[in-house]
């Protein structure tokens, strides 16, 4: 069973607690995690976490990028962190379950000064997509949310919801499944036989994908183990709000 958490924002200890309460809900064990944003990469709290208090997860864990990460020190930290958690970088192709998907962090520009550049979607990076053949992926896992599905946006100045292109990556392939987070609120459509699923904050539910090809939604609200410091980084908002 495939655990998609998003928007973690430095509480690591939220991804065991989802996983154990997902594996007792669904009575199928967990075999990998894929956060899909917003993880936290961040040198004081990844260095408190994993090496001061020597904490892993229990689940080979995995994530893409969202827009609360620190870019410039990105790929030092991807490197020394390697052995917790494993980086898919934008626009590769991995397997779950036998399950082609595809990877796809950042976001559309929204705030320059929330937004850091190296998090902005840009039209490289859907070319990139593209020459991966139409039958080589089934599932779509971003950060953002592809454009037009309807998702709604609470700041109408940052203009509609989504990135300009993911209608490209639609058309190429017609996945049956595309999950993303950013919005920090529970979204469910099903649009010409691809089904969208967008995930809250983590602390609040995730998402399973089990054996048989489902996947379910686990409302589970995690109770906050400690503040932290630099708010500014980190979602506080209810589960339909928006975070950019």
């Amino acid at each position: 069973m495939i655990l998609f958490l998003s928007d973690i924002h430095c509480r690591y200890e939220v991804v065991d607690r989802q996983v154990m309460h997902a594996e007792q809900e669904l009575g199928c064990p967990v075999s990998q995690v894929l956060i899909l944003g917003d993880f936290g990469l961040f040198e004081p709290f990844l260095k408190r976490f994993f090496r001061k208090a020597g904490r892993r997860f229990l689940r080979p864990t995995h994530f893409i990028e969202g827009n609360h990460e620190d870019f410039d020190a990105f790929d030092r930290l991807v490197e020394r962190y390697r052995d917790v958690i494993a980086y898919l970088p934008r626009g590769t192709v991995h397997n779950l379950m036998d399950l082609p998907m595809l990877a796809f962090g950042g976001v559309r520009y929204m705030d320059a000064h929330t937004t850091p550049l190296r998090a902005e979607i840009r039209p490289a990076d859907i070319d990139r997509c593209l020459q991966h053949s139409s039958d080589s992926v089934q599932i779509v896992a971003s950060h953002d949310c592809p454009s037009g599905i309807g998702v709604p946006n609470e700041f109408e100045h940052y203009g509609p919801t989504g990135f300009a292109g993911s209608e490209r990556i639609v058309e190429h392939f017609r996945p049956r499944l595309w999950v993303f987070g950013h919005h920090h609120r529970w979204f469910d459509r099903t649009i010409e036989g691809t089904r969208f699923f967008g995930l809250p904050q983590s602390w609040l539910g995730c998402a399973a994908l089990t054996p048989d090809g489902e996947l379910h939604r686990i409302d589970h609200p995690v109770a906050e183990e400690r503040r932290f410091l630099f708010s500014r980084w980190f979602g506080r908002r209810r589960s339909d709000s928006t975070d950019h």
